[in-house]
C-alpha cells in the first residue's frame, strides 16, 4: 500500500511517474533527408560503406551488437529491414554479405527516446490480464503521452494495481521497447463514404468505387477495383484528383500488432501514416460493448502533422492488434473527443469541444459522421472563464454519467472538474461541481508547461474514484476518492 496525503475529500497518492530517457525504440535515420543538399548523402555513406572489407564489416557490426543489442527486440530483423527499405541505393551488380547488409542497416538507423522531452496525459481501463491478483485488487492498463524529441509524441503504456481499498502501486515497466508491425488493414465502406462526405466529393469516379466495394476489404481488393475504373471514367478531368484523395484516405487507415509474448508496457504505437508524422496526442481509452455485447476497446486522440490536426480512433480487443481509422464529420474537426463507453438508445455518442472552448454532445449518425454537438458546459467561472473540456470518457454510475471537465483560468491555468450527466438523456446535465475537484499544488505546477493538471481519464473500482493525472505535462501522478463522497458534493442543476 503507498502512503497517501490527503487535501479535502481527494486523497493523492505518492506515486510519481517521471520521464525515462532509457526508454527508446529504433527508428529508420536517413541523413540529410531535410535538408537542401547538392548531393544525395544516402548513397554517398553505401559508396563509402561498400569500401570497407569483410574484417572491418564484421568488427563494426560486432560493436554495434554489443553496444545496442540488449536495449531492443531482435535489433538483427530491424537492420534488416531498413537495410531492406534503401538496398536500391546498392549497385545490382555487388553481392553483399549479411553482415554487410546488417550493418548497412544499422547506418540507416537511430534511437529514438519516446519520453525524453515529457510524460504526460493517462487514460486508465481495465487490463486484459487479471491473473495474479489478491482479493479486492485489480490490474489496469494505463495509456501514456510519450514526447520526445522535436516534440514527436507516441501512445505508450503501462498497469498498476488498484486495491483494496484506497491502495495503488505501479507494475514494472522495465525491458525493451517495440513499435507495433504494420499488417494489412480490413478497411470499412463507410467509412470512405464519411470521408468522401467531409470533402465534398461525389462524381461518378467516387460512386462508382464505392458502389464496388464490399463493406470490408483490403488493400489488394482496393487497388483491384480501382485498376477496373472504366476509362471513360478515368479520362474525365476530375478523376485523377479524385483517385488520389481516395488512395490518401483508404491509406491513412491502417493496422499495427504486436507478438502475444511482448508484455503491454513494452508496446509503442508510433505515428504511422502523414497526418499523425508530428504526433499521436492525448488518447482517451475506453472499455466499450459493442452491439453484439462483445467488450472491446476503443481510444480517440488528435493525429497532427506539424500543420493540422484530426481526430482518429484506435480499436482493439485485447491492446495486442490495433486498428486505427479517421473520424469524420464536424464534430470530428477539434481536439478531445471521448467516447461513451456504449450506445444509448441505439446511438453512438461522444464528448467534445467544437468551438474550442465549449464542451459539447455530438451524436454518431447512420453514415458514420459526428454531427454538431450541442452545448453541455460552457465556459462561466472563474477558474475555467477561458474554456472548457473532457478528461476523459464518461464514467457509468447509478447516479448518472460521471465526466471528468477540465477548466482554464487566468494565466493559463488548468484544473479539474466533474460533472453529471443523465444516464437516458445525455443532453441533460444533472449535477455540478462548482468549485472543481483539483487543480495544480505548489510542486505540480512546475515543470515543461506550467499550471496545468490534465487528465484523459479515469475509472471507477469497489466503489472508488481513481484519476491519473499529468501535472505540467512533465510527471503523472494519482488521485482517488470514494465515488459517493464524490457524488455527494455535486451541485444539483435546476431547470
Amino acid at each position: 500500500m503507498t502512503a497517501t496525503v490527503n487535501s479535502t475529500d481527494i486523497t493523492r497518492h505518492n506515486i510519481t511517474m517521471q520521464p525515462d530517457g532509457r526508454r527508446v525504440v529504433v527508428k529508420l535515420f536517413v541523413p540529410g533527408e531535410d535538408a537542401h543538399a547538392t548531393h544525395n548523402r544516402a548513397a554517398c555513406m553505401i559508396e563509402r560503406m561498400l569500401q570497407l572489407d569483410e574484417t572491418d564489416i564484421t568488427t563494426l557490426l560486432d560493436d554495434v551488437l554489443n553496444r545496442f543489442a540488449g536495449r531492443h527486440h531482435d535489433i538483427l530483423s530491424v537492420f534488416q529491414h531498413h537495410y531492406e527499405v534503401v538496398q536500391h541505393r546498392v549497385p545490382p551488380e555487388i553481392e553483399l554479405s549479411p553482415q554487410a547488409r546488417t550493418l548497412i542497416g544499422a547506418y540507416f538507423s537511430h534511437e529514438f527516446s519516446v519520453e525524453a522531452a515529457a510524460l504526460c496525459n493517462p487514460s486508465i481501463i481495465p487490463h486484459p490480464d487479471q491473473s495474479d491478483l489478491a482479493p479486492g485488487e485489480l490490474r489496469a492498463a494505463l495509456s501514456l503521452r510519450q514526447i520526445g524529441e522535436g516534440h514527436i509524441s507516441s501512445i505508450g503504456f503501462c498497469s498498476v494495481i488498484l486495491g483494496p481499498g484506497a491502495s495503488i502501486r505501479l507494475e514494472d515497466r522495465e525491458g525493451p521497447l517495440a513499435i507495433g508491425t504494420r499488417v494489412g488493414a480490413k478497411h470499412m465502406k463507410h467509412q470512405l463514404f464519411a470521408a468522401l462526405g467531409d470533402e465534398d466529393i461525389d462524381n461518378e469516379a467516387s460512386a462508382y468505387i464505392l458502389n464496388a466495394l464490399p463493406d470490408r476489404y483490403d488493400d489488394a481488393e482496393f487497388e483491384d477495383i480501382l485498376s477496373h475504373l472504366p476509362h471513360e471514367l478515368a479520362a474525365r478531368p476530375t478523376t485523377p484528383m479524385t483517385m488520389d484523395l481516395i488512395r490518401r484516405i483508404v491509406g491513412d487507415d491502417y493496422a499495427v500488432t504486436f507478438p502475444a509474448t511482448m508484455p503491454l508496457h513494452q508496446r509503442v504505437l508510433w505515428p504511422a501514416t502523414p497526418s499523425e508524422s508530428r504526433g499521436m496526442e492525448d488518447a482517451r481509452f475506453v472499455q466499450v460493448i459493442d452491439p453484439d455485447g462483445r467488450p472491446a476497446y476503443q481510444a480517440t486522440y488528435t493525429a497532427y502533422d506539424g500543420f493540422n490536426i484530426s481526430g482518429r480512433v484506435i480499436y482493439s480487443r485485447d491492446l495486442r492488434h490495433f486498428e486505427v481509422t479517421a473520424l469524420h464529420g464536424p464534430a470530428a474537426r477539434n481536439k478531445g473527443m471521448a467516447l461513451f463507453p456504449r450506445y444509448i438508445k441505439g446511438r453512438k455518442m461522444a464528448l467534445c469541444r467544437s468551438d474550442g472552448e465549449t464542451l459539447g454532445l455530438a451524436v454518431r449518425d447512420d453514415q458514420h459522421r459526428w454531427q454538431p454537438a450541442g452545448p453541455l458546459l460552457v465556459p462561466h467561472r472563474g477558474w475555467d472563464l477561458i474554456q472548457v473540456g473532457n478528461c476523459g470518457s464518461p464514467i457509468e454510475t447509478e447516479a448518472g454519467w460521471l465526466v471528468l471537465t477540465h477548466g482554464v483560468g487566468p494565466m493559463r491555468r488548468y484544473a479539474i472538474g466533474a460533472m453529471l450527466l443523465d444516464l437516458e438523456d445525455p443532453s441533460r446535465v444533472i449535477a455540478d461541481l462548482p468549485q472543481g475537484l483539483i487543480d495544480p499544488d505548489e510542486i505540480e505546477r512546475e515543470g515543461y508547461v506550467p499550471n496545468v493538471l490534465y487528465s484523459c481519464g479515469g475509472m471507477v473500482h469497489d466503489g472508488r474514484f481513481w484519476l491519473p493525472y499529468a501535472s505540467s505535462d512533465v510527471r503523472i501522478s494519482f488521485a482517488s476518492m470514494p465515488l459517493d463522497r464524490l457524488l455527494h458534493r455535486m451541485v444539483p442543476i435546476e431547470r
